[in-house]
């Protein structure tokens, strides 16, 4: 590390909490990124597979992206106010999600995921809201319940994530296991004259849905008339166009969407049905639901959306992106193969992880009980060796059979490196 960096770090600690952004370490300081590489402040360079956390789908300053930006920038940065480039999105989004009637922009994920519930609310008149656990939907209080608990949750009590939650808010949310059909119909069931909504990740983190939990959540919310909301700010348009309610077929009634829909600038959005999407209409009602966002559909982070949607509507680029994402999977499988390593590729599509356990994980309490410690080893190991990760693989249409070749080396050199 050079004494720049050493600087610029030390410069961190002393003006932000723990040196960081409250995202990944400090260990690293990025200063660039192209295509599906990044570099850091030494110059030493990554294949990137943390992709800003997932936004960067196309890869890091794709030329289209750019270039829709700068262009936006001559007109303008921001307005409070209706503008071209934000309609333009919504109409992108409601042609392609199939929930999506109308479109409601605000600037994160958390927000999103926030007004949803909300709305749920509003419809319905009820306060509760059923999640799994270990379900990722932001950092607002309902999302910070059994998120990461230490121990299986006493289903259905939530565990709070954080301090500074008001006691009041474990009172409104219930806690399922993903993949656990039988008994989160159970719950809807018993609490059905209180609950508002089910919210769920169709792909919780990294877990798939077992076949038909899906469809069985649409089936018994739609018969307790509860809100069945997705969130897809990971998955909307990065496992098909329409999100991964197109691509496993189950319909919800609301969704979030984020990251990729910003092209990798701060936006993101609530769509759904004309029913739940009429409580934001403050001329339908005197009593409307309010949600206002200084820089919500900002034109230069729509601008940006629209030249991302416009390159992954072209034939060929989901099948491509999917097809390098299993092959980057394989590899990763092999390398804990060849040296007789109990791991699985667990995941969907351009989202994925290697997990240490003797059998795919369903649920959270499953991930609880893989081996966490060798898999912060193996991604400390991929970074010293030109591969850097957090949480999961986010793939990207920028990565190609270079960086599937790349990656497996430096797979088999970590995972050789750490079981030493």
């Amino acid at each position: 590390m050079n004494a720049a960096t050493q600087a610029m770090l030390e410069k961190a600690r002393r003006f932000l909490p723990n040196g960081t952004l409250g995202n990944i370490s400090d260990e690293i300081l990025l200063s660039r990124g192209r295509g599906s590489r990044v570099w850091d402040s030494d110059d030493r360079e990554y294949i990137d597979y943390l992709l800003g956390s997932g936004p960067m789908l196309l890869g890091h300053a794709h030329p289209e992206v750019l270039q829709a930006v700068r262009e936006q920038l001559e007109e303008g940065l921001t307005f409070f106010a209706l503008n071209e480039k934000a309609i333009l999105l919504a109409e992108q989004i409601v042609d392609a999600v199939p929930c999506a009637e109308k479109v409601r922009f605000t600037s994160s994920g958390t927000e999103a995921t926030l007004y949803a519930l909300r709305v749920a609310r509003a419809a319905t008149g009820r306060e509760k809201i059923l999640k799994f656990e270990g379900g990722y939907h932001g950092m607002h209080d309902y999302s910070l319940m059994s998120l990461r608990p230490p121990r299986a949750s006493d289903y259905p009590k939530p565990i709070p994530d954080s301090r500074g939650i008001p006691r009041g808010v474990e009172q409104s949310v219930l806690v399922a296991p993903f993949n656990d059909l039988d008994l989160a119909a159970s719950l809807i069931e018993d609490h059905r004259a209180d609950l508002a909504a089910v919210i769920v990740e169709p792909l919780q983190r990294i877990l798939p849905p077992a076949p038909g939990f899906l469809e069985g959540l649409r089936e018994v919310t739609s018969a307790h008339d509860v809100a069945l909301i997705f969130d897809e700010i990971v998955t909307g348009f990065r496992l098909a166009l329409g999100g991964a309610q197109a691509y496993y077929g189950v319909v919800p009634d609301i969704t979030t969407l984020g990251k990729v829909i910003g092209g990798g600038f701060p936006l993101a959005a609530v769509a759904g049905s004309a029913r739940y999407m009429a409580e934001f209409d403050a001329s339908l009602s005197d009593s409307a639901l309010v949600q206002i966002g200084t820089l919500s559909g900002n034109p230069v982070a729509a601008a940006a959306g629209l030249a991302a949607i416009r390159v992954l509507k072209r034939s060929g680029t989901y099948e491509r992106l999917h097809e390098i994402s299993k092959a980057i999977g394989s590899a990763l499988k092999s390398a804990a193969s060849d040296l007789g390593i109990a791991a699985h590729v667990v995941g969907e599509g351009p989202a994925f992880d290697l997990v240490f356990a003797d059998e795919p994980p369903k649920n959270y309490a499953e991930v609880l009980a893989s081996d966490s410690q060798l898999a912060a080893r193996f991604a400390k190991g991929l970074r010293s060796h030109g591969v850097l990760k957090d949480s999961k693989f986010y793939v990207s249409t920028a990565h190609t059979e270079s960086d599937v070749e790349a990656t497996a080396i430096a797979a088999s050199k970590a995972l050789t490196d750490i079981t030493r």
